[in-house]
């Protein structure tokens, strides 16, 4: 059974505007993130595009300076942005107002540490004993910080970051066209920016800031991409991008308009990094990757370390262990440790590009060299409960298969693999299967609908 006290999710704590994500709560966890910190801590905030983000805003400020936390205001800015800036500009802690690729009713909260990378699950707790102990820390009125101070750089500071591992001049002598769709949101601010400095036209499409999303679901999946996979074909342009709402995955489109999952993106990137870069070290991915990733990375003496779904544990592993090729999620978060820990879709379209330009071959040509699967990604409205339940019949039922139990059930076959698990951030079932041919398939599909419907009752 799930922890009722349990406040954090997956990433970050996310609910429905007005509903779930109230301003009562909302209050009672930001007085619960100012005592986390110590009083006197500078703490960066910033928001991407969602519905309610000034009031959630407004309102975690005043908790954190009503404990004695200096606040410093980014504005809009996307979630890899507001990261950098924290850990190069010696911030204490930062919160990002954001529920990444959530459907446009939600928003939610990310508390980043000093390094810039969310907050560990154990300091997750801390924050959620002090919520609900009501421990909140009240300091003098003669101690309160009197002010929000702006800090209005950190779009160009990042964007300046991320064109300091690049090779511009490689790129520049291309001449690409890049299609961006930043749904909407932030990534709007800062990936056409790249972009350009790059030497590539951007073509930005769903490009004004709306809490509404009237261009896509902020989801970057193959469904919600289809019209932009479209205009991407059809402009004729060297490759399509799609962000989330916070911009921190980037999901790569072919110029034949095809959308590629970020696990063969990322395959595509640590193959270049070791090989081109110099680079060394493991690749850490969630269990939600393809196993595509070992049959590719493993004759070349990359190890994979497999860890739960969770840009968090990746860049808390990757960071605590100091040996990180990269880390990625099949969802389009991309981690490049050079330049920082976390998902980074304006890092990951920079690299791409530079990764083209350096192979002097078209994002479809590279594509094509990975090993072909059919894949089919399903989600079924379900609590946690019956989801775990529905985990442990699959390992039952494929008991004979390598399993991967970390998080829900990753199966593995000769010529098939996929994954059950409860969502972290959702009351659904997430299954994604991946297999050599359609009937193999249909076939594994067909067996996990039965499963599910046994415990669901229909």
């Amino acid at each position: 059974m799930s922890d009722p006290r349990r406040l954090f999710g997956t990433d970050g704590v996310r609910g429905v505007v007005n509903e779930d994500l109230n301003p009562e709560f909302i209050l009672r966890l930001g007085l619960a993130i100012g005592s986390y910190f110590d009083k006197g801590s500078r703490v960066l905030i910033g928001m991407d595009s969602r519905a309610g983000g000034e009031i959630i805003k407004g309102i975690v400020s005043a908790a954190l300076m009503s404990t004695g936390v200096k606040v410093y205001d980014a504005g809009f800015t996307p979630t890899p942005a507001l990261q950098y800036v924290v850990k190069s500009n010696g911030f204490d802690g930062g919160v990002m107002i954001t529920a990444s690729h959530n459907p446009p009713e939600y928003n939610g909260i990310k508390v980043i540490g000093p390094y810039g990378i969310e907050i560990d699950r154990d300091e997750e707790r801390k924050i959620e004993e002090i919520y609900w102990e009501s421990n909140f820390r009240r300091v003098n009125w003669s101690s309160l910080p009197y002010s929000v101070e702006k800090h209005k750089m950190v779009n160009e500071e990042y964007v300046k970051a991320v064109l300091s591992h690049i090779d511009k001049d490689l790129i520049r002598a291309k001449n690409y066209r890049v299609l961006i769709d930043p749904a909407n949101s932030v990534g709007a601010l800062t990936t056409p920016l790249i972009v350009k400095e790059l030497g590539a036209k951007p073509i930005v499409i769903n490009g004004t800031l709306d809490p509404l999303f009237p261009g896509r679901n902020p989801e970057p999946t193959v469904e919600n991409l289809a019209e932009t996979a479209k205009v991407t074909r059809e402009l004729g342009v060297t490759l399509g991008i799609a962000h989330d709402a916070d911009a921190d995955r980037a999901i790569i489109i072919d110029e034949k308009g095809v959308v590629n999952w970020g696990d063969r993106t990322a395959t595509l990137l640590a193959k270049y990094l070791k090989e081109e870069k110099g680079l060394s070290g493991k690749v850490y991915t969630a269990v939600s990757s393809s196993i595509m990733v070992e049959e590719v990375l493993k004759p070349l003496n990359i190890e994979v370390a497999w860890l739960k779904v969770g840009s968090v544990d990746i860049a808390h592993t990757m960071r605590r262990n100091g040996d990180a090729l990269c880390g990625f999620e099949e969802n389009g978060g991309f981690m490049y440790p050079p330049h920082q820990y976390v998902r980074d879709g304006g890092m990951t379209t920079a690299l791409f590009l530079e990764m083209m330009a350096r192979y002097n071959a078209s994002a479809s040509q590279l594509f094509d060299k990975l090993p072909k699967y059919y894949t089919l990604k399903k989600k079924y409205k379900m609590d946690r409960e019956k989801a775990l339940r529905v985990v442990e019949l699959v390992k039952e039922a494929f008991k004979d298969k390598r399993l991967i139990t970390i998080d829900g059930v990753k199966v593995i076959s000769s010529d098939y693999w996929f994954l059950v698990r409860p969502s972290g951030t959702e009351p659904l079932l997430r299954v994604m299967i991946e297999a050599k041919d359609v009937e193999r398939l249909n076939e594994i599909s067909s067996s996990i609908d039965s499963i599910i419907r046994e415990v669901v009752g229909k």
